[in-house]
């Protein structure tokens, strides 16, 4: 059975400030783009740093990652390679809470970003304070809560999970008698709960780019591609994970593209993956998913506003001037640190 908390007019009103603050970059000509990313290469050597970014940021930051010698890949993995990774310096690109991840796997080291305005939907509507209140209402649970949370929220939970290791982790629990209280992804949560058979207490929160996908919209793209297989990221509606070929994480959705025999696929996930999807199978078609919108009448239109916000000018700055550092404090990287193993230490699926 489950159960959900109602998100308050506050928090929509929230999203929609921060939203009006995701500006995104100025488009630059050739020159002026290789210009910057010479300085950023320089910089990099220079402060003994390393570029990481995510699937979901730009096409050029996430080749300027991999020319550098960083990384590209989900939240979890980001961190892991900084841990590992012996620069001093981890400059991060994507939001705000990949680069406190970072820094509590990784406490010795400096976090810089290319903005700390760059959040998520899923983090702004689920405060400390809030979810506090609502899990001491809910004593008899086991709190598990997603990657894209705040360190604080990380620090009250009793598991951290991405997408590529909920299943089996909720799985565990369930099997142990274990009750759930899940946060802050309605649709992950409710995809996790269809799946388990786990009884979960939900957060009411959503990605505002995975929501925005409609099952009617794949169905009509289906009609003339009636080959392509459909990948969609759980975070996205019910209605639209019931059309999936696979459902999963970024590097899920990333290695079925690559092992399904397909050659056309409609992606219902930020259209940021495309560029190591086209990169590993150079052979296949990629589309995007319909979003409820049309043009500037949607939300994300497929592509997080935050994370459109990494620019080559916003992570260049960063470099030069060591700002944006990401700040966590001990006692709070500590606690954090505590569900955060738990998931580390947990078997990967295989």
């Amino acid at each position: 059975m489950t159960q959900q908390t109602k998100t308050s007019v506050y928090d929509q009103l929230l999203v929609r400030e921060h939203l009006s603050r995701a500006t995104p970059p100025a488009t630059l000509s050739e020159a002026e783009e290789e210009a910057l990313r010479q300085r950023i290469r320089e910089q990099l050597q220079a402060r003994n740093a390393v570029l990481i970014a995510h699937y979901y940021t730009s096409p050029v930051i996430q080749a300027l990652a991999e020319e550098t010698g960083g990384f590209i890949g989900d939240s979890l993995e980001m961190a892991r390679f900084g841990a590992r990774h012996p620069a001093q310096t981890l400059v991060v690109a994507g939001v705000r809470f990949m680069g406190e991840t970072a820094k509590i796997l990784s406490p010795e080291k400096r976090v810089l970003m290319p903005t700390l305005e760059a959040t998520c939907s899923l983090d702004i509507g689920c405060d400390i304070s809030s979810f506090s209140h609502f899990c001491d209402q809910h004593p008899d649970h086991t709190v598990v809560v997603y990657a894209n949370t705040s360190a604080a929220v990380k620090a009250r939970a009793d598991w951290v999970v991405t997408s590529s290791i909920a299943l089996q982790v909720v799985s565990h629990l369930h099997e142990q008698g274990k009750k759930i209280l899940w946060a802050p992804d309605k649709h992950l949560g409710d995809y996790i709960c269809r799946t388990t058979g786990a009884e979960m207490l939900m957060w009411d929160g959503a990605c505002i780019v995975h929501e925005e996908f409609k099952a009617k919209g794949i169905l009509d793209l289906k009609k003339i591609h009636p080959t392509a297989a459909v990948l969609v990221h759980p975070e996205s509606p019910a209605s639209v994970v019931e059309l999936a070929d696979v459902a999963g994480s970024t590097s899920q959705l990333l290695k079925a593209a690559g092992e399904l025999p397909n050659d056309t696929f409609i992606v219902a996930t930020d259209r940021g993956i495309f560029y190591k999807m086209q990169q590993q199978n150079s052979h296949k078609r990629f589309m995007e998913a319909p979003t409820a919108g049309n043009g500037a009448t949607c939300r994300s239109c497929a592509h997080c506003p935050w994370m459109a916000m990494n620019s080559l000018e916003r992570l260049v700055t960063s470099l030069e001037q060591g700002s944006n550092e990401i700040q966590v404090e001990p006692e709070l990287i500590r606690q954090a640190l505590i569900p955060l193993q738990r998931m580390l230490d947990f078997p990967k699926p295989s």
